[in-house]
């Protein structure tokens, strides 16, 4: 059974015509001027990928401008790693007492960073670091001793994306609030960051569809091939 639909959620449906595949700018400016809500919802960018299903993407992203809250970042270290932690501005450093604290519940923070000493512990974490998206990886740039580096890019707004077992990937790139072109910005980057990890043994489009919404809007189908 289809779930009942909003007034507002119908009214916003008559402002997108879901037969048109728009031009990134033109969705959003629609996306723009849809009526506010109670709340600042954030803009979100929705993706189908050709993948099949033993395949997945992951990929790493510092938008060009950050939106939403500061992270609160936690870095698993010792020694000098760990004061060039504080130095760097991590909001909470320790070695096992803070694998111990994560592992009795623990989760007021955001972003999780470890130095590779650290990771035959940190392993303990997997678990339920993993179900949140959190586990430390080096693909990800969060296992290393770059720590100031890592800590930089974690305040900055640095964002994880990966796909899921149908091959589609959501990520927010802004909040209704903020200039249409600073979100247009991080679409952009969004979309090319995507483009440059296409795995080579997909055959015909990479991608199927891109999709702009609101957190409480219907969606609106972009032409993704113009951004190229």
């Amino acid at each position: 059974m289809s779930r009942e639909r909003s007034k507002k959620y119908k009214s916003d449906l008559q402002k997108v015509d879901k037969t048109k595949i728009y031009p990134l700018e033109e969705g959003m400016k629609i996306i723009k001027e849809l009526p506010a809500r109670k709340f600042d919802e954030s803009v979100d960018i929705t993706v189908k990928l050709n993948l099949n299903k033993n395949q997945r993407i992951r990929g790493v992203i510092i938008l060009p401008h950050t939106f939403g809250k500061t992270k609160r970042v936690v870095v698993i270290a010792k020694g000098e790693k760990a004061e060039e932690a504080k130095k760097a501005g991590a909001d909470f450093i320790g070695d096992a007492d803070i694998i111990d604290k994560i592992q009795k519940g623990w989760f007021d923070f955001d972003a999780v960073i470890a130095t590779p000493d650290m990771m035959k512990e940190v392993s303990k974490l997997g678990p339920t670091l993993g179900k949140k998206g959190l586990m430390p990886n080096p693909k990800t740039g969060t296992v290393t001793f770059e720590i100031k580096k890592a800590v930089d890019e974690a305040k900055r707004g640095r964002t994880e994306y990966k796909s899921d077992k149908d091959g589609i990937i959501g990520i927010s790139v802004g909040r209704a609030s903020m200039e249409a072109e600073k979100i247009l910005e991080n679409a952009k980057e969004f979309f090319h960051s995507l483009s440059k990890i296409r795995p080579q043994d997909i055959k015909g489009e990479y991608i199927k569809s891109f999709t702009l919404s609101r957190t409480m809007s219907p969606g609106v189908k972009i032409d993704f091939k113009e951004i190229l």
